[in-house]
């Protein structure tokens, strides 16, 4: 097992040295948005409204435990396996098992979105700016992550919610391997596969 798990480390690593994207380089004017991590988990951070792009159809204030704080003006998605999601809301809860069967595949993945103020820089934290094209195919990339006509489930807190999504969780792709895709689509400069969080956020400034 540490063989095996050391072997994932190294071509993770890989994975994530190998740029796609190479001379992407931010504008000089354009969309700010943000990426976050976790530690393990990492999120992008969207305005909710820009570029023509409003979440408001996707993301309803009437999906949280309390509507007051959609009118924060940041939206957080993030994707993830269903179970570790729903059974995992601090690290404390995290176990084994449930790790061990995200990580064998699963079928059953969500969308979390949390309402935000706009997040604090730090080492945890990028700020990225788009042009407004690259943001437009960044939402394109997050709402096609959402299962069409997918059911709602509540989240962690009152600002927060779940939504099914589409896609396959594995060791392979996981939470930041689809952060990863998400910038690759957009057009960011990005490793080719970032199954950890510092292979996505190594690439940001």
């Amino acid at each position: 097992m540490a063989l095996l798990l050391s072997g994932y480390a190294a071509a993770g690593l890989i994975g994530g040295s190998i740029p796609v994207h190479a001379g992407w380089r931010p504008p000089e004017r354009g969309v700010r948005i943000f990426v976050e991590s976790n530690g393990v988990h990492t999120g992008i951070v969207v305005p909710a409204r820009a570029a023509g792009v409003d979440w408001s159809d996707l993301v309803r204030p009437s999906d949280l435990r309390d509507p007051r704080y959609a009118r924060y003006p940041w939206r957080s998605f993030g994707w993830g396996e269903r179970t570790f999601y729903l059974e995992t809301p601090t690290w404390s809860d995290v176990r084994p098992g449930t790790v061990l069967a995200a990580a064998f595949g699963s079928d059953r993945t969500l969308m979390h979105v949390d309402q935000v103020p706009a997040p604090a820089l730090g080492s945890d934290v990028r700020t990225v700016l788009l042009r407004p094209e690259e943001y437009r195919r960044l939402a394109a990339f997050l709402r096609a992550s959402f299962a069409p006509g997918g059911k709602r489930l509540p989240g962690y807190g009152a600002n927060d919610a779940f939504y099914e999504a589409v896609g396959r969780y594995s060791g392979v792709v996981t939470c930041n391997a689809w952060t990863g895709a998400a910038l690759r689509y957009a057009g960011v400069r990005m490793g080719a596969w970032t199954p950890f969080p510092v292979t996505v956020l190594g690439w940001l400034p």
